[in-house]
């Protein structure tokens, strides 16, 4: 890590009262990732160059978001560059995966950053921690959706606008949830126009990052720049629990009918979720890996919109 950021927090406006709505509400901080230098173009592009095909996301998607649709794309061999060339002519997002898994510097940095939240907010102990890096096109967009663990999103290039959304049942099923654990489906939902009177919205700006409760939907739309985006991830035993109680739910659901679950993050009823969750994983009923099974285009800088068809 760049030694400019020694003695230095990666949060740069950190009160007291954060340690109390983290998690819980919408928070809005500044961070320094600017100037720990692995998050420059160039940096960026020789991590596309060093990403595993496996952790390398890319899609095209839809303007209309209302009635969403995705094409799915591959890099195709062409340098950092020049990929990051082709995102800014068109209207797509890359997503660089599981960066701290193969490229340990920014693992350390992931390291450092959960070690400065823990050491601000006592009894805040994470796992199963991920870092990703997003590059997206102007004025692209990411559907309505909600992921499944604890989320945050760091502006580093570009800006762009974070449509937050109450979590309620009326934005938020629980049948929804326990489609996207059970992977029956991937992360995006139902959307309605209207949802909008109810959201806040958040512009994020290079050297911001935001925050928001476990399970909140939210969709994103760029402006009118290339944007350079750092996601990070993590669980706690409160999202665990979460997770086993509407995994189980699910579970009990497809296997017995049974409705009107609690979803509850805590209490008794957590362990039989958790082993019902267990069980339906160990007899292979979950899919596993990536949803997506079909490539459509291939990135190519030189082409109008920096892509081509695969045939």
């Amino acid at each position: 890590m760049n030694s400019m950021l020694m003695n230095k927090d990666i949060i740069a406006n950190w009160e007291d009262r954060h340690a109390r709505l983290f998690g819980n509400e919408i928070v809005k901080l500044n961070h320094r990732l600017l100037e720990t230098g692995l998050f420059s173009r160039e940096a960026v592009g020789k991590l596309i160059e060093r990403c595993p095909d496996s952790e390398f996301g890319l899609e095209s998607m839809s303007d209309d978001i209302t009635n969403p649709s995705r094409l799915y794309g591959v890099r195709n061999g062409i340098s950092g560059a020049e990929a990051l060339a082709a995102v800014e002519k068109g209207r797509m997002w890359m997503n660089i995966r599981r960066v701290m898994d193969w490229a340990p510097e920014y693992g350390r940095l992931l390291d450092t950053i959960f070690s400065e939240f823990a050491g601000r907010m006592p009894g805040f102990e994470t796992f199963k921690r991920n870092l990703g890096v997003l590059v997206s096109s102007p004025n692209a967009n990411v559907f309505y959706h909600a992921d499944i663990q604890g989320q945050s999103l760091w502006q580093i290039e570009g800006s762009k606008r974070v449509y937050l959304y109450p979590r309620s049942e009326v934005f938020l099923r629980p049948m929804q949830v326990e489609k996207i654990l059970l992977r029956e489906t991937d992360e995006k939902m139902p959307y309605e126009t209207w949802f909008d009177e109810y959201a806040t919205a958040v512009d994020l700006h290079p050297g911001e990052m935001v925050t928001w409760p476990l399970y909140a939907p939210h969709r994103v739309q760029n402006h009118d720049c290339m944007n350079i985006s750092v996601t990070m991830e993590h669980w706690t035993k409160q999202i665990w629990n979460s997770y086993a109680v509407h995994y189980g739910n699910g579970v009990f659901r497809r296997t017995l009918g049974v409705k009107g679950l609690s979803t509850e993050n805590s209490g008794l009823h957590v362990y039989p979720k958790a082993v019902a969750a267990f069980a339906w994983k160990k007899a292979g009923k979950q899919k596993k890996g990536d949803v997506v099974v079909k490539r459509d285009f291939k990135l190519d800088a030189s082409a109008e919109g920096g892509r081509v068809a695969l045939t």
